[in-house]
């Protein structure tokens, strides 16, 4: 199939609140030059309780929306249907528009993918820092990865009650820390804690791998110099295979139909990533 009839002109946006700061029209920008695809995508600020609304008025030119905070569990349950990963975080990141909204967590391949692309493949011990937006996501990628027991160190132990639960859902052990204490030794580590946040977590030895999915840092990791530096992943790997994975969602309506020539898709993606955050390419 060609690449120009994936679809017709089109509308998508990324939404939340605020949203200046996403990079989504940057990476879904590179991907529809590349695929010869006809789409306008834009960022649409859209505040916490009015996701609905917003979609309720959205026309048949409208094909799909990349849902940040805080609206991602307000797009779970806006969808009519979700994929695995989404109804375990109970977050959707990603909604295919049209007579019923479908959603998807594609942040969980995002992360799986950014730990693949940092030579991690399997991982059975793991840990998570912060218990935000993102650690249901991580949770769900370490497991994914293979890990039986994830620590995850936070602030308050009662934030960590859905993340035990959704622990035990998968299988997997959830280990409750205050944030100041050292974590394990682990294979792999996600941190989810915001910019504005001061503490830098220690672990007693180096994870294997590290992923900030803090990617508003552009490079300036909180974590550099505290582990290896072949040992940190940076965040923007993860919002890059994010994205990938709705970009296939946007043109196939499946998030495991690859892009046409996706490595070549891939690559643009980077490359204006790059252009925009620093990102050094690979």
């Amino acid at each position: 199939m060609a690449a120009g009839a994936l679809a017709a002109s089109r509308r998508l946006a990324v939404v939340g609140w605020p949203i200046e700061h996403s990079l989504s029209p940057v990476l879904h920008g590179a991907a529809a030059r590349e695929l010869g695809l006809d789409w306008r995508y834009e960022r649409r600020p859209v505040r916490g309780g009015e996701l609905a609304g917003f979609v309720d008025v959205l026309d048949a030119a409208w094909l799909g929306l990349s849902v940040t905070a805080p609206l991602k569990r307000e797009a779970a349950l806006l969808a009519s249907s979700l994929d695995e990963r989404a109804r375990l975080t109970g977050a959707a990141n990603t909604l295919l528009l049209g007579a019923r909204a479908r959603g998807w967590n594609t942040d969980v391949g995002g992360i799986v993918r950014a730990f693949a692309g940092a030579g991690l493949e399997a991982a059975a011990t793991g840990a998570i820092v912060g218990a935000g937006a993102t650690a249901a996501s991580a949770l769900v990628a370490l497991a994914e990865l293979g890990a039986g027991s994830i620590a995850v160190a936070l602030r308050s132990p009662a934030k960590g009650a859905e993340l035990v639960a959704l622990g035990e859902r998968l299988g997997v052990e959830v280990a409750l820390q205050p944030l100041g204490d050292p974590l394990p030794a682990v294979d792999a580590a996600v941190s989810t804690l915001p910019a504005a946040a001061d503490v830098v977590p220690a672990f007693a030895h180096p994870p294997s791998r590290l992923l900030d999915a803090d990617y508003a840092r552009a490079g300036g990791s909180r974590y550099r110099g505290a582990v290896p530096a072949g040992a940190l992943v940076d965040g923007r790997e993860m919002l890059l295979g994010q994205a990938v994975l709705q970009a296939r969602i946007f043109t196939a309506g499946d998030v495991a139909s690859q892009l046409p020539d996706e490595e070549r898709v891939v690559a643009a993606m980077r490359s204006a990533l790059a252009a925009a955050t620093g990102l050094e390419e690979s």
